[in-house]
């Protein structure tokens, strides 16, 4: 009610004051107009955006600077990160506070003539108490004005469009879904889960019961191909009639069910990603390539970063920025999302503004190399009181996760799939206990035919009045084609009987 009160309070003064101008038969001043207009906004932003009425508490004033999502303008209100940052400081610390968009949009740097520009000048010129908004904490900075913990902690990486950097898959791009130790392992299974195959159908009795008589299915080549038509979910003869041998191949068709879903699942998560089509992953990939600019915001910390740096890269970036920066360089970060999003464009800037462009435009990824740790900070001037409190007041809050509630709150992401880092290769670790399972399923097929080699051998030792270790011996030769063992237990057996 109070603000509608105001609102209407400043529309008919307005109109009283345009009426009054037409009626004495002067002209329209532009200057005059333009007075008006400025004094209707700034009564209107001060109905708005300040608080604290209350009698008693003190009054400071806010610069701050409108970007996305830290501060914006809605309904005629400021509301972001920065402001709800500043509602909770305000109700801690017991200060009211009128806030003020920065008049030339800069966040704060050295012109030409030696001064500060931005919300570091206005601090300087009394004309703002501080400066609550994506402020860098820079030793620069830091001479001239103080400032608090860091409210956000952050980085300089890449901004890239994924069509602009996507690169064709390579010849062998389906084995991607799982690492190289993924694959041995896989290949290392099957062909002893196929060995396994042809070991017990030779040993049990029930799949193999008269071996010289009978001619055994299961050759290596074919448990082989048994196995092979397991992994491609087709049923293939010949077909197992023992326990033990359907113990194994049970176990298999699992095992592969569960190896064929993990996969289609990454390899779905990998084509929808794109995070392997990536060629540019560090700032040095950067300054090789020469499909794509790239710069920075004009005037920011990332690009004097950059100019102090005495990495040889680093250097280079700031020399190609510097010889362009008519082309190169921006100046808002809203430009800069714009500039990538419909040209061949690279934007060098605070990683976690970045995170939310990704986030919100999902054509757009970040690079994973981050550099320059950094983080946001209020300023304040030098001889401040407010310095500490505000401090301690930021530590409080991340210790009571609030700032983490208001990161979530505007960080909130549209994209279903996060390709940066929401995919990687499959690990041998991942599918452990489905190696473990087979392992065990292989064990129990081998006992389970040793169990029915042994039963047939003693049954056939009573008939033939011998010993069972000695059927079962003549029935493990027979089986597995041991030529000289069988020919030695035969003549052993002829010589006992003559």
């Amino acid at each position: 009610m109070d603000k509608g009160l105001h609102f209407m309070f400043c529309v008919i003064t307005t109109m009283l004051l345009l009426r009054e101008s037409s009626q004495t038969g002067e002209k329209n001043d532009p200057k005059m107009l333009g007075c008006i207009q400025i004094w209707f906004y700034a009564s209107l932003q001060s109905g708005t955006d300040s608080r604290g009425s209350e009698e008693g508490l003190p009054t400071l004033t806010v610069t701050t600077i409108l970007e996305d999502p830290y501060v914006m303008v809605r309904s005629a209100e400021l509301e972001g990160y920065c402001i709800d940052l500043l509602k909770a400081l305000a109700a801690m610390l017991h200060f009211s506070y009128k806030v003020k968009v920065v008049g030339d949009g800069q966040y704060g740097a050295v012109s030409s003539s030696g001064n500060w520009t931005g919300m570091i000048g206005e601090i300087l010129r009394q004309e703002a108490d501080i400066a609550v908004a994506p402020l860098t904490v820079t030793s620069a900075r830091e001479e001239v004005v103080s400032f608090t913990t860091p409210f956000l902690q952050t980085g300089i990486g890449i901004l890239l469009r994924k069509d602009t950097v996507s690169q064709e898959m390579s010849f062998f791009h389906f084995l991607a879904p799982f690492s190289k130790e993924t694959w041995t392992g896989l290949l290392f299974a099957y062909v002893l889960t196929c060995f396994c195959l042809f070991l017990v159908a030779r040993l049990s009795p029930c799949e193999w019961n008269e071996p010289k008589n009978e001619e055994n299915n299961f050759t290596f080549l074919n448990s082989l191909w048994f196995g092979a038509g397991a992994l491609a979910l087709q049923g293939v003869t010949p077909r197992p009639k023992a326990l033990s041998v359907r113990v194994i191949a049970a176990v298999w068709w699992l095992f592969t069910i569960a190896l064929l879903a993990a996969y289609i699942a990454n390899f779905t998560a990998l084509l929808s990603s794109g995070s392997e089509q990536l060629p540019i992953q560090t700032f040095e990939d950067l300054v090789k390539q020469r499909k794509l600019e790239f710069g920075t915001l004009d005037g920011s910390s990332t690009f004097y970063f950059f100019k102090n740096s005495k990495n040889p890269t680093h250097q280079m970036i700031y020399e190609y920025m510097d010889k362009r920066r008519d082309y190169v360089l921006v100046k808002t970060y809203q430009e800069a999302v714009q500039r990538v999003m419909e040209s061949n464009y690279a934007f060098i800037g605070e990683s976690i503004s970045q995170d939310l462009a990704a986030a919100r435009h999902c054509n757009l990824i970040r690079a994973p190399e981050v550099i320059g740790a950094r983080g946001f900070g209020i300023a304040t001037t030098q001889a401040s009181l407010w310095t500490k409190k505000l401090s301690i007041a930021v530590l409080k809050l991340r210790e009571s996760g609030d700032l983490d509630y208001f990161r979530n709150k505007w960080w909130e992401t549209s994209c279903l799939h996060q390709g940066r880092d929401g995919w990687s290769p499959l690990q041998p670790q991942a599918l452990g206990g489905l190696f473990l399972t087979l392992a065990i399923g292989l064990a129990l097929g081998v006992i389970a035919a040793v169990v029915e080699l042994s039963n047939k051998s003693r049954h056939a030792a009573g008939h033939a009045k011998k010993s069972c270790c000695s059927v079962f011996t003549e029935e493990m030769c027979a089986r597995l084609r041991i030529k000289g063992n069988t020919r030695q237990s035969q003549e052993t057996a002829g010589r006992a009987n003559a």
